[in-house]
């Protein structure tokens, strides 16, 4: 069995014995640095045309003590599975900062400034594994959603387009030596859609394979997503690639997301991850929920039995991922059922 295999393996016994813990947020940690201008551009980027500050993707290269130094606090905290710090490493997110012909190189250092921080774990506490996962963004761009009125069928970018960004990242991820793909805070589902395409077709070509989640974001309190869909039409428009975790992140705040979360968990024949905001943000954009309160109502969920993995999304810290993992330590796992009448799960993305 190749490393990957062996890998693969011993993440899904885990995930039948407890619940796994995913970390918290990159760029809370991150803005607790208070970088500037200068900090983000580093030697590398002096003389870059564009204003840098805010791109924390970049930090895997003009900083990447910090960010494997935030890393190692969520694994100390008790996260399983780190996301790597590429969430808008991407070609289309990228051209903001001018910045779209780094892609490749970004993903390839996020990936292995979270290596890093796994392997010296591992060497500390050899017995209990832990995973990378690639954190893969939903752009800042729609597929779905109309963005000229007076155009109402053009749009910025076609699939195509996004089929090829999502494709840059992908392989730099795979090369990094990620043992996840996590396509996360997805809105729109048609971008998802091409993102699922993207990770088969390098799967394909590259001939190496890992497992795939997917964790989408509710936008409002109808429980939809920011294109339209309810939780089970997000599911059902996405049941027929084969993933090891389908939930919802970001979002309201875990108690608003409360009730779709159960629903996911009632219809989907696979793992079920949720790793929610620290509340809704206060006037100041800012996140109020404490470890405490946050960690009690993600124990409820564990114990209604909806939960295999959980973590926390903006405004959680290493503290607020202690409170969780210790509330859902003694939790039995979610044991996936397929809902009566489901398609059954298939191993390629069909023709779009």
């Amino acid at each position: 069995m190749n490393d990957d295999n062996h890998r693969i393996e011993l993440l899904r016994r885990q995930l039948n014995d407890r619940i796994l813990i995913i970390d918290g947020a990159m760029g809370t940690m991150i803005q607790n640095h208070r970088l500037g201008e200068a900090d983000f551009r580093g030697e590398r980027f002096v003389h870059h045309g564009h204003d840098l500050k805010g791109n924390n993707d970049l930090l895997s290269l003009t900083q990447p003590a910090i960010i494997e130094a935030i890393h190692r606090q969520y694994l100390e905290a008790g996260a399983d599975i780190l996301a790597t710090n590429t969430f808008n490493s991407n070609a289309i997110s990228m051209a903001d900062y001018g910045l779209s012909d780094l892609v490749y190189e970004l993903n390839l250092a996020g990936a292995r400034t979270a290596l890093r921080a796994v392997e010296a774990q591992a060497a500390r506490n050899p017995a209990r594994p832990r995973y990378v996962a690639g954190a893969i963004g939903p752009t800042n761009r729609t597929l779905s959603l109309v963005v000229d009125v007076n155009r109402p069928a053009w749009r910025p970018y076609t699939f195509d387009q996004f089929v090829e960004a999502y494709s840059v990242q992908i392989r730099g991820l795979l090369d990094g030596g990620v043992d996840l793909l996590l396509l996360e805070t997805c809105f729109d589902t048609l971008v998802l859609k091409a993102a699922l395409y993207a990770v088969e077709s390098c799967f394909d070509t590259l001939h190496r394979r890992i497992p795939v989640m997917v964790s989408v974001t509710i936008t409002d309190q109808s429980g939809r997503t920011l294109s339209g869909q309810t939780i089970e039409a997000f599911w059902n428009s996405i049941a027929h690639y084969e993933l090891l975790s389908v939930g919802i992140n970001c979002s309201l705040g875990a108690r608003q997301m409360r009730p779709y979360l159960e629903e996911l968990s009632r219809i989907t024949p696979v793992h079920v991850s949720c790793y929610p905001n620290a509340g809704l943000p206060n006037v100041f954009g800012e996140f109020d929920e404490t470890p405490a309160a946050m960690a009690d109502q993600l124990h409820e969920f564990a114990d209604n039995g909806w939960l295999n993995l959980v973590g926390g999304c903006c405004g959680t810290t290493p503290a607020h991922i202690e409170a969780i993992a210790a509330a859902v330590r003694d939790c039995k796992p979610r044991v996936p059922a397929r809902p009566r009448g489901s398609w059954p799960v298939i191993t390629k993305v069909p023709c779009r």
